[in-house]
């Protein structure tokens, strides 16, 4: 399996990069500081398996799984992380992540998580599953990431998307993925449905 190691700690990288060594079916090809540079790597280096951390500067986990699971759909992510709230869950696991590991998870439970999510076979902590069982987070829809969060609320005060780009600081044609991507997710069709999803979600 070949592996990219994700997180703004250089210190957390060294120790799994130490763990997966130990390992004779996992090859760490490449480590990566940002959310940017995560999607740079994966690209370049097409791992089978990316491990993620959700905090770090600039475009989060989230967003940088969502990026890479929406290019490049046969690289799977696994989340590893010090947050278990359940919102964060959600958005990891919206955003397509496969597998959901907290950071003082054993050495050997990370190794097993890693093979686990080369496999598609999506593994969660215990302590987050809570998050998967259903009703969980219902009054509010599915878990928008927080960029579609941001667009969501912008539409529902009936901005353009050019006027989105300007709030956000980021490209229109950026804004038009992500509402494309958005309405999918909540199910609808145009922005005067998605005024009233979230209107009637509470958003």
């Amino acid at each position: 399996m070949r592996v990219l190691l994700v997180d703004d700690h250089a210190l957390v990288r060294q120790g799994l990069r130490a763990v997966l060594a130990t390992t004779t079916d996992c090859d760490v090809v490449g480590e990566a500081g940002t959310g940017e540079e995560a999607t740079e790597r994966a690209a370049s280096l097409h791992p089978d398996v990316v491990v993620m951390d959700l905090s770090m500067p600039g475009a989060g986990g989230v967003e940088a799984t969502r990026v890479i699971r929406t290019t490049m759909p046969a690289v799977r992510v696994l989340v590893l992380t010090t947050f278990s709230d359940d919102d964060r869950v959600r958005a990891a696991l919206a955003a397509g992540a496969t597998g959901y590991l907290l950071k003082d998870a054993a050495p050997e439970e990370v190794v097993a998580a890693v093979r686990s999510t080369a496999r598609d076979e999506a593994p969660v902590d215990p302590r987050v599953a809570r998050a998967l069982l259903p009703g969980a987070g219902r009054d509010r829809g599915p878990a928008l990431p927080p960029r579609e969060r941001d667009v969501l609320d912008r539409i529902a005060r009936g901005l353009s998307n050019r006027q989105i780009a300007t709030e956000l600081g980021i490209a229109e044609r950026t804004v038009k993925v992500h509402v494309g991507s958005l309405f999918r997710r909540i199910g609808v069709a145009d922005r005067t449905s998605a005024a009233l999803w979230a209107r009637d979600h509470g958003w």
